[in-house]
C-alpha cells in the first residue's frame, strides 16, 4: 500500500473552515468522572503548600507511618540494589514463601508460596482484585478512603455497611446478616480492615468467630486488610483467616508496620479454595504492573523473616504509640469530643455531635466546614468523616497522630517501661509538635 502524497494531506487540511480550530475528541470514562483525588494525598498536598506559603501545619490528614524502615530492611536494600532483572509477576518465590512462614508464625495460618501474590502496594492488589471479581463490594462505614471509588472505577457496586458509636463503629455480625439476607447467593467481597483507618479500632476474637459464620453462611470473599495487623498496641492482632479460612484474603504490605510506604510492596495472601481468584489477579498484573521492583522485593524477605531485632522495632513501635493515642483521646473527650482509645495503629475518630449546637452558632454544620476551619483558625489539618463513607451532615473527623520524629521516638521508647500509657515526659520529649497541634485543636473546641 502506497502512503499518501504530501500534498494531498495538505489540500485536505486546507479545506478546514478557518476559525474553527480542530480540538482531539476526549471522552473521560464515566466510571471515572466526578471522581476526586483521595483525600489523604490531597491534604497531605495541601498541608505542604500552606508550609511553602509560610504558614505552620500540623499534618494529621495523611496516615504515612512517622517511623524509619528498620535498618536490617535498608542494609538489605542496599545490598540488592544492583539487581535489576524482572522478577515472576506472582513475585519472587522466596519473597512469596517469607510472606507464607510468617502468616504460619503469627497465625498459625497454613500457606505455601503458591497461595501468595506480590504487588506495587496492597491498594494496587485490592484495585486487580475488584477487576477479576463480578460481585458487589461490601463496605462498612466508615471506611479507608480508596474503598469504594476503586469499586466505581471498575465498574462494580459497593454497597455501605453503616456502622453505630455505640458499637465503637465496629461491623456487627447482625448488620452484614441484614445485608446478605434478601439475596444470599449473590457474589460479594466484604472488606475488613482492622486495626482500623480511620477509626483505630479492632475486633476481639468473639466477634471475628461471629462475624466469620455469617461470612460462611453466605459464601463471602474476605479481604481482610490486616495492614496495621503488627500494630496493635499490644501486640496481640487476630486474623479472622483463622476462623473462615476457605474465604479469607489477608492483605498486608510494608507501608505501616515497617515504614516503607514510599517502597510500594503489598502482598495478598489466598487460601486454596480461592487459587482461580489469584490466577486471574496474575493474568491481569502481567498486562498492567508486570512485577515489583527487584531490590524492594528481595530486601522485603528480610522484614517479613522477623527475628530479634524486627520484634524489638515493633515493640518499640507500639510502646510510642501507646503514649500518644491515649493521651490524644483523653485530651479530646475533655474538650467535648466523644472516642474511645485507640486499640491499634495512629488514628482516632473523633464525634463532635455533643458540639452541633455551638458549631452551628458558627456556621459550621458539617464535617467538611469544620475540617476548613480548624485548618484556617489553628493549622491542624484532618478529614471529615464524610470521606471515610459517613453523611455530611455528621460532626466526625479522622486524624492520623503521626507528626512527629518516629526515630527519636524509637530510641526514647527503649527507656519506657512496657506497661506506661501516656507519659508525660515522653510525650514531652518527643511528640511536643504533635501535642501541640491538639491542644490547638481542643481549646478550639473549648472556645466555641
Amino acid at each position: 500500500m502506497s502512503a499518501v502524497p504530501l500534498e494531498v494531506v495538505e489540500a485536505i487540511a486546507s479545506e478546514q473552515p478557518a476559525g474553527r480550530p480542530v480540538t482531539p475528541h476526549v471522552h473521560i470514562s464515566l466510571n471515572v468522572r466526578g471522581l476526586s483525588q483521595s483525600s489523604t494525598l490531597a491534604i497531605n498536598e495541601r498541608s505542604a503548600r500552606l508550609e511553602r506559603e509560610g504558614r505552620k501545619v500540623y499534618r494529621m490528614g495523611l496516615g504515612q507511618s512517622p517511623f524509619p524502615v528498620p535498618a536490617s530492611v535498608v542494609e538489605a536494600l542496599k545490598a540488592n540494589a544492583h539487581r535489576k532483572d524482572y522478577l515472576p509477576v506472582r513475585g519472587l518465590d522466596e519473597l512469596r514463601e517469607a510472606v507464607a512462614a510468617y502468616h504460619g508464625r503469627a497465625q498459625g495460618i497454613a500457606r505455601t508460596a503458591d497461595d501468595v501474590l506480590i504487588g506495587p502496594g496492597s491498594k494496587e492488589l485490592l484495585f486487580i482484585l475488584q477487576l477479576c471479581f463480578y460481585g458487589d463490594l461490601l463496605v462498612p462505614s466508615p471506611s479507608w478512603v480508596s474503598y469504594a471509588p476503586q469499586a466505581a472505577i471498575a465498574g462494580r457496586q459497593h454497597r455501605w455497611i453503616d456502622t453505630r458509636r455505640e458499637d465503637g463503629w465496629r461491623l456487627t455480625p447482625k448488620s452484614l446478616d441484614a445485608i446478605c439476607r434478601d439475596d444470599p447467593d449473590r457474589p460479594r467481597i466484604l472488606i475488613l480492615n482492622y486495626p482500623s483507618n480511620p477509626l483505630g479500632v479492632t475486633y476481639s476474637i468473639g466477634e471475628l468467630r461471629a462475624l466469620a459464620r455469617v461470612a460462611r453462611r453466605y459464601g463471602l470473599v474476605v479481604l481482610s486488610d490486616e495492614i496495621y495487623g503488627e500494630l496493635h498496641h499490644h501486640g496481640q492482632h487476630a486474623s479472622i483467616a483463622r476462623w473462615y479460612p476457605e474465604g479469607t484474603i489477608i492483605s498486608g504490605g510494608l507501608s505501616k508496620w515497617a515504614g516503607a510506604g514510599g517502597w510500594r510492596l503489598g502482598t495478598f495472601t489466598f487460601p486454596p479454595e480461592l487459587r482461580g481468584v489469584l490466577d486471574a489477579m496474575a493474568v491481569v498484573a502481567s498486562e498492567s504492573f508486570t512485577s515489583v521492583s527487584a531490590p524492594i522485593q528481595h530486601a522485603a524477605i528480610t522484614a517479613f523473616s522477623g527475628g530479634p531485632d524486627m520484634e524489638l522495632y515493633l515493640q518499640r513501635s507500639r510502646r510510642v504509640l501507646r503514649q500518644i493515642g491515649p493521651a490524644i483521646a483523653a485530651r479530646l473527650r475533655a474538650a467535648g469530643c466523644d472516642l474511645d482509645d485507640p486499640e491499634g495503629g495512629f488514628y482516632l475518630f473523633p464525634d463532635l455531635s455533643a458540639l452541633r449546637e455551638r458549631l452551628a452558632a458558627r456556621g459550621i454544620h458539617d464535617a467538611r466546614l469544620l475540617c476548613e476551619r480548624l485548618l484556617e483558625d489553628t493549622g491542624v489539618a484532618v478529614l471529615p468523616g464524610s470521606d471515610f463513607g459517613r453523611s455530611p451532615a455528621e460532626l466526625s473527623l479522622r486524624l492520623a497522630y503521626v507528626n512527629f520524629d518516629g526515630a527519636a521516638a524509637l530510641q526514647g521508647a527503649a527507656a519506657l517501661n512496657d506497661d506506661a500509657i501516656a507519659d508525660a515526659d515522653f510525650l514531652d520529649a518527643y511528640c511536643a509538635d504533635c501535642m501541640a497541634g491538639i491542644e490547638r485543636m481542643a481549646r478550639w473546641f473549648e472556645a466555641l
